[in-house]
C-alpha cells in the first residue's frame, strides 16, 4: 500500500506592507486552517511593527476573528461571504483596500526566488 500526501505540506503566513515588503512570517503545518494561523502570527510580530489594517480573502471572514482581531487594535478588511446570514459588519469604502492583492502575491514569488525558501 502507498502512502499518501495526506497532511504533508507547509504554509506560509506572511505579512506584507502596502507595497508589498515582507513584516513578519512564519511557516506552519499546511494542516491546520489559515484562520487560526493568524494569532500565532502576530505573536512573532517584532514590537515596533504595527499593523492598524489587515487586508485579507473571504478565508477569513467571521465575526468572531473580527473581534479578536480589534481587541488588538487591527481592523478585518475583507469581503463577506456569500451566504452570511447576519447583517453586515463594514461598508463598501473600506474594500477599496482589497483591489490590490498582486502586490502580496508578487511578495511570495519573490520569496520563491530564493531555494531555501521554498515550500516542497
Amino acid at each position: 500500500m502507498r502512502k499518501t500526501k495526506r497532511c504533508k505540506g507547509s504554509k506560509w503566513m506572511v505579512v506584507v506592507d502596502g507595497k508589498g515588503i515582507p513584516q513578519v512570517g512564519t511557516i506552519t503545518s499546511a494542516s491546520p486552517a489559515e484562520v487560526k494561523l493568524l494569532h500565532p502570527l502576530f505573536d512573532v510580530m517584532y514590537t515596533n511593527t504595527k499593523i492598524h489594517r489587515l487586508v485579507y480573502d473571504k478565508a477569513a471572514e467571521s465575526d468572531p476573528l473580527r473581534d479578536s482581531l480589534l481587541s488588538r487594535g487591527i481592523d478585518l478588511i475583507c469581503p463577506h461571504r456569500r451566504n452570511r446570514k447576519k447583517a453586515s459588519r463594514q461598508d463598501g469604502r473600506k474594500l477599496r483596500r482589497y483591489t490590490r492583492p498582486w502586490k502580496v502575491e508578487r511578495t511570495f514569488v519573490w520569496l520563491g526566488n530564493y531555494r531555501r525558501l521554498v515550500v516542497r
